[in-house]
């Protein structure tokens, strides 16, 4: 990323960032000049077995989550081995009113998700034109459910949580999603819903928002991950806890959110883009609430390759600055109160057995 070092981390280095016990590789090379991003820029279409969300630049020069679902079969063109079956693969692409998802129905929670968040799309904008009487999404009226787009085997259950330890944590916050009920209502649908530790992750979502205030728009993916950790015989494991009786929801090790702002470089030109981009990686623990968010940031390509996504093209990585240079990398810690925790969700016993 211009401006700094570009830290290489080997695959298993993103452990070590976060406390996980992994040795980062680090090497240094020179600091490289800013570049503007070009007004177009060819996107490489991934194998159509791999949805990959991709940030591109559009004709106006404007930074867009591509619209290309890219999991597509391989058409007419399959091998005769294939005559009777085709295994995939087959990622779930989901696109709903505040964001879009793409499922793993082997681990049974998102592979990733993306939002586009302005201040209009919070409902903080005076401006938009919207009608401030227009009705809200409300979090109270909203029920977390299977999601009945994906097919039964490979759906998460509303049983596989039930005390099993771990929070239904939203990878699509539903405070992001108050434009409506509908909207509200998609993020409780538990294809948004992986198993998570604490209250630690909220603190990231509100930043991300807060970055509206910054920047005119903000392009965030969220990712769960699955980061190798060194053991007491020096060589490196991915271990993780599977939920659910029978074990059906994988627990990851790590959550991450790579964060895009953009807003017009100056007033006189307002077509023309300035970019800042960021990555973060947390663990699925809890972590001191002193703990600075600059702690937790690693290179976009360092979870890329963790992730095996291409989240965004090379053009907007080489023409982003350091969004922590940019703006204030510090969460603001708000700790629950017991009222707060009482009038939380509570999951429910199953009523029946699977």
């Amino acid at each position: 990323m211009p401006g700094a070092s570009a830290l290489h981390f080997a695959a298993f280095g993103l452990g070590a960032v976060l406390g996980a016990g992994a040795t980062a590789i680090i090497t240094k090379r020179k600091d490289a000049l800013p570049v503007a991003p070009p007004a177009h820029h060819p996107v490489q279409v991934p194998s159509p077995q791999q949805p990959r969300p991709v940030i591109q630049i559009d004709e106006r020069n404007r930074p867009q989550i591509s619209n290309s679902s890219d999991i597509a079969m391989l058409g007419g063109n399959v091998p005769g081995v294939l005559k009777y079956g085709h295994p995939g693969p087959t990622p779930d692409f989901l696109v709903r009113k505040a964001y879009v998802a793409s499922y793993d129905r082997r681990l049974r929670h998102p592979a990733w998700t993306a939002e586009h968040l302005t201040l209009s799309s919070l409902g903080k904008s005076r401006v938009d034109g919207s009608n401030p009487d227009a009705p809200k999404g409300d979090r109270g009226k909203s029920e977390f459910l299977e999601d009945p787009a994906i097919p039964t085997p490979f759906r998460a259950r509303m049983q596989d949580y039930f005390r099993s330890g771990y929070d239904r944590g939203h990878m699509v916050p539903a405070a992001d999603a108050k434009s409506s009920q509908e909207a509200m209502n998609e993020t409780f649908f538990l294809t948004n819903i992986a198993p998570q530790v604490g209250d630690d992750w909220v603190y990231l979502e509100d930043w991300c928002r807060r970055q509206t205030s910054v920047f005119s728009d903000v392009y965030v993916f969220t990712v769960p991950l699955y980061l190798p950790k060194q053991e007491a015989d020096g060589k490196w494991r991915t271990t993780y806890e599977v939920i659910g009786s029978p074990p059906n929801v994988a627990v990851p090790t790590h959550f991450a959110k790579v964060v895009l702002g953009t807003k017009p470089s100056s007033p006189s030109t307002p077509s023309i883009q300035e970019l800042s981009l960021g990555a973060f990686v947390l663990p699925n623990a809890p972590i001191p609430d002193d703990t600075p968010l600059t702690n937790f940031a690693v290179p976009v390509d360092s979870v890329e390759r963790a992730a095996g996504l291409t989240l965004f093209s090379d053009a907007i990585k080489q023409g982003s600055k350091n969004i922590c240079q940019t703006s204030k990398c510090e969460v603001i810690v708000r700790r629950f109160d017991d009222a707060n925790r009482q009038s939380q969700k509570r999951i429910s016993a199953p009523s029946g057995r699977v």
